[in-house]
């Protein structure tokens, strides 16, 4: 097929699903996906290998970004917090699911693990978009429900890796090049930019990139996944990041212009209508069975932390939102063999539904008022003194 139409018509959904964005206030994330959803069954929509690789350096570019908006002073700051949401977050779902899926609807093991560690997820993708397009990322709010998304996943990362790594060379050199990765990068990456920053070529995003093509070749190589070290590595880098706000901005640019969007889309074009009304009561089950053990897990948390009740459910909603890890988990269980194509089809499902549900509710009756940002109240106030003069 004729490569630039394939491009044409993948973008084209992404610039309705702006525009539908913009008129109703939805997170354009989640309509990618949902005009995805009919992409895939009504208009022909597939994939390509490089329609593949755009959505998985999005995935990757997109966790890297979420890392590096986690600022450390906030981190530090709502440590206690952070970590008690983000650890229920993930043990409670992680936990039910996998038993009802092993008891209940009578999974073997393996299988009943990957539903668990897939429905344990919080969207790292969906979150960082609804922060950034609602500005929560410059509120302490914001702050406290990234860091909380970053244990939640690092204890899905963990789990996968613990449950289902392949025990050999290739994972310890993985491991140990990761962790000397990690030591060195905010030396050297503050050095790097200090010499090397500010110029046309953008040698500050070859940097980045280079890192993460590495890293997550390595990861591929030991049979883990290419955006588990991203998230680390934008962690390693907030500091810099936050010194950096050109460079965020333009790289925000070319990741939520370009590639997410192909990474959105391909995740609801994977949903198969007639497989999704033949699993309809498992999917519903599974989808109640992740939301109702983060409710009891998150929001006593969110009151026991003094968050306001509006705040609090907001909280709650976001954090049990699933896509990025939920989806590559299921997908790594399939191809491996773990789980059959039915299973994958039941739990992309049910991850996709809990990246939509929790968020549209959140958003359309929970969402906490957010103050415009400085660059904001200047053009207001400058609008509102030329109106004065007309």
């Amino acid at each position: 097929m004729n490569q630039w139409l394939v491009a044409f018509m993948w973008l084209s959904l992404a610039l309705i699903a702006g525009i539908v964005s913009v008129r109703i206030a939805i997170s354009v994330s989640l309509l990618e996906i949902a005009i995805g959803v009919i992409g895939g069954n009504f208009l022909g929509l597939h994939t390509t290998d490089w329609v593949n690789f755009l959505a998985g350096f999005g995935a990757i570019l997109l966790t890297f970004l979420a890392g590096a908006e986690i600022d450390p002073e906030a981190l530090r700051k709502h440590l206690k917090s952070s970590l008690a949401i983000g650890f229920v977050s993930f043990l409670l779902p992680f936990a039910g699911a996998m038993a009802f899926a092993r008891y209940v609807s009578g999974w073997d093991s393996r299988a009943a693990q990957i539903a668990g560690i897939a429905l344990s997820t919080t969207s790292v993708a969906v979150v960082y978009a609804v922060m950034v397009e609602t500005g929560l990322n410059r509120t302490e709010l914001g702050k406290l429900i990234l860091a909380a998304c970053f244990i939640t996943d690092l204890g899905t990362v963990l789990a996968l890796g613990v449950l289902f790594a392949n025990y050999n060379l290739w994972l310890a050199l993985f491991a140990g090049v990761t962790v000397a990765v990690l030591t060195i990068l905010p030396r050297t990456a503050a050095w790097f930019f200090r010499s090397y920053g500010g110029r046309v070529s953008e040698l500050e995003t070859k940097f980045i990139v280079v890192l993460l093509l590495g890293l997550g070749g390595l990861a591929a190589t030991a049979s883990s996944e290419a955006v588990l070290p991203a998230y680390l590595l934008g962690l390693a880098l907030a500091a810099q990041f936050g010194q950096q706000k050109d460079l965020v901005r333009r790289l925000r640019t070319s990741v939520f212009g370009l590639l997410t969007p192909f990474y959105f889309l391909k995740a609801g074009m994977l949903v198969s209508l007639p497989a999704v009304w033949a699993g309809a009561g498992l999917i519903g089950m599974l989808l109640v069975a992740k939301l109702v053990t983060k409710v009891i897990g998150v929001y006593p948390l969110t009151r026991v932390f003094r968050l306001p009740s509006r705040e609090g459910i907001y909280t709650t909603l976001l954090m049990s939102t699933g896509l990025t890890f939920g989806t590559i988990s299921a997908l790594f269980g399939y191809q491996r063999g773990f789980i059959t194509q039915s299973q994958y089809t039941v739990l992309v499902t049910v991850v996709i539904g809990s990246a939509v549900m929790p968020t549209l509710i959140a958003q359309a009756w929970f969402a906490p008022k957010v103050a415009p940002s400085a660059e904001q109240a200047q053009a207001a106030h400058h609008l509102a003194e030329v109106e004065e003069h007309v």
